[in-house]
């Protein structure tokens, strides 16, 4: 039986090697499975290896070494034990660091699970939980008949393979989204079928919105699952069907639950004897499916996605994709009423990636008292990015929808008929993936300028008169008044309002607030309400319908304006990523420039690092994330966003930290658009930080993704040591941070780079492995550094994972300063923080 499984399954000897000679011995009678001597046990001293096999209690699961087919590699796994097939396997264990012959799997001299490459004497994969002295010599390892590999000391478990998924989820497992921590567990797909590596496709809970599954695409969204907000938690249904295989009425079980702390989503089965998984395929195809005895195949009882509406944002934003029988596949796209295609000719080509925008732009004032509605539409998907207000009735859900001028839309969700409190569904901005002919979908309420349709024609072209001859009158007035007293700053404004309210490619829907509104958000722009200063100008906290936001304010003073004013409405209207900075809207009257952001409450990165009262909050696993973010910030915007984005001044002072101390890259008013192909570009306005900048682009203002890599590599490691990059310009030996560091690493005193109040307590192979990378990403020759893509893989790689090796960073010593010799440059403008005032002192 066992020789049967996959293609080359690895597995099936006689047993000595867990239980001392028991291996297949029954355990008496009320003795708890697993406890104990049994054949699912790994016993200390005990190890299993090529040709052998650890079955569950009753064998319903086994785990062991195999190898697929047309692969020369080796893996841990587990696998349905009476499946001969290569789709049995749902668990692997070193699925990132393959083995080029059976390894060794045992517990380790620190009481953990572990696999052995036996040829480079290497762990390649560990449970990498914290045993204590006591117990490490009396831990076991136990195959339950669930599917699930446990880590236990007696009765207790200390790790369990259920936490960790691969590719497969099955019954009693949980993909969870932990709302206190951000831990989450979900699904990564295999690199192919026949290569168990981590392949492009995750599934898991969203943790950026209301309960909804998402399966990402890299770090894009691929699918997205309707919200589940109000719907029953628990759900339970037979697949007794006309068109299903009979099982005798056995039940699935299916749970969603979501509370304070956590959203998880599990299922079961009435009957334990029926196979069944989850899996999310190569593909980026989930499905559920039942092993069938009589046909030796897996039955799909559903998948995701099947057609062309499944695909998140088929139709761009406030566009609509229709499962109507009636349309054809290569056309499901529409418009909602009161929207009309963005890129006519595009749309008619097929492509709907532009999606609609609106017949009737919103008025542009918030405090405009024109006449508008909120149009209904029914069977709708729950749009994406909603925003939650509890314990509301449908009249407060609709009242505040209509007093903030920034919602677009809302929808109620009662679970009861007699509740007079539900749940009230907000967005503000863009209507995402919309799908028509929902089954399941409360009625959603879009706001519309002008008059219902359907009002009488009469009621239309008196309104119609009205507004021309009022509009008429303004634009004459408006005309005379700018010509005497308002000037070339009015025209600006007036440039910017048309950029965002107009019909053209170029358009930016971005909320626009009164400057009403702003003072008194502000207190009059008061002291008491400033957080900082800037390149741009000041920064000021403020409460603009019910929420804290930040407003960052144009000085006249500042060396930036117009440019860079437009820059960032252009660009981070554009952006959508849990680690950028959110733009909420923007305010250009009398004069002002003012762009209104997300509220960081821990403000921005450097108030931490180089505060010596600040930087103990900063400890090793909050560093790590905080890394982990920004390189997922910066490679979004190189690759997976709508704009190819070149930064051009990353640092630690553009970092922003919100309540959860997660990482949000601001700042975007020097930033660059690239082509889809383009690779570098030229400038003779060099913008940014010295220090911050590559070589490159100081000397020559040549600059690419490859420069934003090498601004990354010095904050990496002003992370990790707690050092600010300009201080190391009052050093006798070391220009910079990266030199210093790399004298020390090349003495073989890595660790001293790390900084003191966290050097006991991180996780040194973890800390290494960044200012490895950090050196990687700050060489001299832009072709020497990895892109984003490979510092993202490098940072979660395993602790035996090798690096590419480093050469010595650029600006090592003064021969490398740009300050060092002439130069024909124009004069350079430099960027300072946007939040905060910081002096260069030497630490």
């Amino acid at each position: 039986m066992e020789e049967e499984v996959t293609g080359r399954l690895e597995h099936g000897g006689e047993g000595e090697f867990v239980g001392a000679g028991e291996m297949g011995t029954a355990e008496p009678e009320g003795k708890e499975k697993g406890i104990g001597r049994g054949p699912d046990n790994l016993l200390p001293g005990k190890s299993l290896s090529a040709n052998q096999s650890l079955p569950s209690f009753n064998g319903t699961f086994a785990l062991g070494f195999f190898s697929p087919e047309n692969s020369t590699k080796y893996f841990l796994g587990i696998w349905y034990n009476t499946v001969p097939s290569n789709t049995a396997i749902v668990w692997v264990a070193n699925r990132e660091s393959p083995l080029d012959s059976p390894g060794v799997f045992t517990l380790g001299d620190d009481g953990n699970l572990v696999v052995l490459d036996e040829a480079r004497k290497v762990i390649v994969w560990s449970s990498n939980v914290s045993v204590s002295a006591a117990t490490k010599k009396s831990t076991t390892g136990l195959l339950m008949d669930t599917g699930n590999l446990v880590l236990r000391s007696g009765h207790d478990t200390l790790w369990e393979s259920f936490d960790h998924p691969s590719d497969t989820m099955l019954p009693g497992m949980k993909i969870s989204l932990n709302k206190r921590t951000g831990q989450q567990r979900h699904l990564t797909s295999w690199a192919a079928v026949d290569d168990p590596q981590p392949g492009n496709f995750t599934l898991g809970i969203d943790p950026k919105g209301p309960a909804q599954f998402f399966i990402w695409n890299e770090n894009t969204p691929y699918v997205r699952s309707t919200s589940y907000i109000g719907m029953e938690t628990n759900t339970a249904f037979t697949v007794d069907g006309e068109n299903e295989p009979s099982t005798n009425g056995t039940a699935y079980f299916l749970t969603y639950n979501i509370d304070a702390d956590e959203a998880y989503l599990t299922y079961g089965v009435s009957n334990s004897s029926v196979r069944l998984r989850f899996m999310l395929n190569p593909n980026g195809q989930d499905e559920l499916l039942l092993w069938m005895d009589n046909s030796e195949t897996w039955f799909s009882l559903w998948k995701q996605p099947v057609d062309n509406c499944d695909f998140y944002a088929r139709c761009g934003p406030y566009g609509s994709c229709h499962r109507n029988e009636t349309l054809t596949l290569s056309s499901p796209c529409k418009c909602l009423t009161g929207f009309r295609p963005k890129f006519q000719k595009q749309w008619d080509m097929g492509n709907w990636s532009g999606g609609c925008v609106r017949e009737k732009p919103l008025p542009l004032r918030c405090d405009n008292q024109t006449e508008g509605y909120f149009q209904t539409f029914e069977r709708l998907k729950l749009p994406d990015q909603s925003v939650l207000l509890d314990n509301k009735s449908i009249i407060e859900c609709k009242s505040e929808c209509n007093q903030n001028c920034s919602c677009t839309a809302y929808a109620y969700i009662n679970s009861t008929e007699s509740s007079s409190a539900g749940k009230c569904l907000t967005w503000f901005g863009d209507l995402m993936d919309v799908v028509e002919n929902q089954t399941l979908g409360p009625n959603i309420y879009v706001r519309l300028q002008g008059v219902p349709h359907g009002n009488s024609l009469k009621r239309s072209l008196v309104i119609a008169i009205v507004s021309a001859i009022a509009g008429l009158i303004t634009i004459i007035f408006g005309y005379f008044l700018w010509k005497k007293t308002w000037g070339k700053g009015r025209e600006y404004s007036e440039i910017i309002r048309n950029g965002i309210a107009g019909g053209g490619e170029n358009d930016i829907e971005l909320p626009l607030f009164s400057l009403k509104s702003i003072l008194a958000a502000t207190n009059n722009f008061s002291e008491a309400n400033k957080l900082g200063e800037g390149g741009f100008g000041p920064v000021y906290k403020g409460i603009l319908h019910v929420h804290e936001v930040a407003m960052k304010r144009l000085s006249k003073k500042s060396g930036q304006g117009h440019q860079e004013f437009m820059n960032e409405l252009k660009l981070i209207a554009n952006l959508q990523h849990t680690n950028l900075v959110r733009l909420l809207g923007c305010c250009v009257e009398d004069e002002e420039q003012i762009l209104v952001y997300e509220y960081m409450p821990n403000r921005s990165l450097d108030k931490f690092l180089f505060d010596p009262s600040e930087n103990t909050k900063l400890d090793w696993d909050r560093r790590f994330h905080i890394i982990e973010g920004i390189a997922q910030g910066v490679l979004y915007i190189h690759k997976y966003s709508r704009l190819k984005i070149i930064h051009r001044d990353l640092k630690a002072s553009n970092v922003l930290l919100d309540e959860a101390m997660n990482p949000k890259i601001s700042d975007f008013g020097m930033a660059k658009i690239f082509e889809i192909n383009q690779t570098e570009a030229n400038t003779n306005r060099i913008v940014g930080t010295y220090g911050y900048m590559s070589p490159e682009y100081a000397r020559y203002g040549h600059f690419s993704e490859k420069s934003d890599v090498f601004s990354f590599g010095v904050l990496l490691l002003e992370i990790i040591s707690g050092k600010k990059n300009a201080s190391f310009y009052h050093y006798e030996h070391s220009l910079t941070l990266a030199g210093w560091a790399w004298k020390l690493w090349k003495e073989g005193r890595g660790m001293e780079v790390i900084d003191a109040s966290v050097r006991e307590t991180c996780q040194p192979h973890e800390a290494l492995r960044c200012i490895h990378v950090g050196f990687l990403c700050v060489q001299e020759a832009p072709a020497d550094r990895p892109t984003m893509s490979s510092v993202v893989h490098m940072l979660q790689a395993n602790e035996g994972t090798a690096l590419p090796p480093s050469k010595e960073p650029a600006f090592s010593t003064h021969r490398n300063s740009p300050a060092t010799g002439s130069s024909s440059q124009p004069p350079t403008i430099f960027s300072v923080n946007s939040l905060t005032i910081s002096t260069l002192e030497g630490r």
